[in-house]
């Protein structure tokens, strides 16, 4: 899919065809598509095809009066959403292409990201400021990681609220799955903090007061989601070991209480077969009557449970 926007009278608008100043969104394109915007626009063969490889690294890349940059946004795995309603979350590549006239972002999923901008839901969205406009979509993503991390935090309080009630496997994969979503999370924001401070050096993109005034902006978010990313990973870290341990503890009071009721129903066992043997005569005191095991089984089995209560063994 590709779409061309510009801005006009201070709104982001829809256009038929690419105009000096535009912005072109290409988003899972055809190798069609992918042509035409070649021969369109100018723009390097591999500057257009690195964004489409969903294991590339943040990073940029300078060629002649062309720059590339691609950076990593925050994505809601939907499909894997669970019966509880905690998500899935990762991280998928997008590339910006900053011409002399015009920039494109190329990205393998539609993202809230660009579609909030091409909607008209951001504010002072001016396209033919190409540097502005780039350093406005950092933020944009900056924020939805943040946004995203909120939401990692709000799905963990759920589980941990659970966790109380019921120990079971599906709580534990829950917890691995928003430890796995912290880890792309934290190696992408790294990288993209990186990228930005490449750029904020001013040798990528010519840096006016303003753009750069959002750059940090962006910047700074990029590092608060960074040590938010850290923390919730020591807390969901020290969680999991919480719950292993809690799991262990009730094996072993179960194993004790298991053990306390063989203990115990071993003592009418030995006696009964005491009693029972097929011997006359066999000297066991008032073997005539049937009472008899029965009573000394029960005091047997009454001693063993106040001894191992007085020490404190059941």
């Amino acid at each position: 899919m590709i779409e061309y926007y510009k801005t006009l009278a201070g709104r982001v608008v829809p256009i038929k065809e690419p105009e000096h100043g535009c912005w072109i969104n290409v988003v899972h394109p055809t190798s069609d598509e992918l042509s035409r915007i070649i021969s369109q626009t100018g723009a390097e063969e591999d500057f257009i095809y690195a964004a489409l490889d969903p294991e590339e690294s943040s990073r940029v890349e300078i060629e002649e009066d062309q720059v590339l940059m691609i950076v990593d946004i925050p994505t809601v795995e939907k499909e894997k959403e669970n019966e509880e309603g905690s998500q899935i979350f990762g991280t998928v590549p997008m590339g910006i292409v900053i011409l002399s006239g015009t920039v494109i972002t190329i990205c393998l999923q539609d993202t809230v990201v660009l579609r909030s901008i091409a909607e008209g839901a951001v504010k002072d969205i001016h396209i033919s400021l190409k540097a502005r406009f780039v350093f406005q979509i950092l933020l944009r993503v900056a924020g939805r990681f943040l946004k995203n991390l909120r939401l990692i935090e709000r799905d963990f309080t759920k589980i941990e609220r659970r966790l109380y009630d019921s120990l079971k496997n599906e709580e534990l994969i829950q917890l691995l799955g928003l430890s796995k979503s912290l880890v792309y999370f934290s190696a992408s924001l790294k990288a993209n903090e990186v990228t930005m401070e490449k750029v904020l050096r001013g040798r990528v993109l010519k840096l006016y007061e303003d753009d750069r005034d959002i750059l940090e902006d962006a910047l700074i978010e990029i590092r608060q989601a960074i040590e938010m990313s850290n923390i919730y990973s020591s807390i969901l870290a020290g969680t999991m070991d919480a719950y292993a341990s809690v799991v262990s503890n009730n094996l072993n009071i179960i194993m004790k209480v298991l053990t306390v009721i063989t203990i115990i129903m071993t003592i009418p066992n030995i006696i009964f077969g005491f009693y029972g043997m097929n011997i006359s005569g066999n000297g066991l005191p008032m073997a005539a009557f049937w009472w008899m095991p029965v009573l000394l089984a029960a005091i047997g089995m009454t001693g063993a449970w106040l001894y191992l209560k007085k020490n404190n063994l059941n």
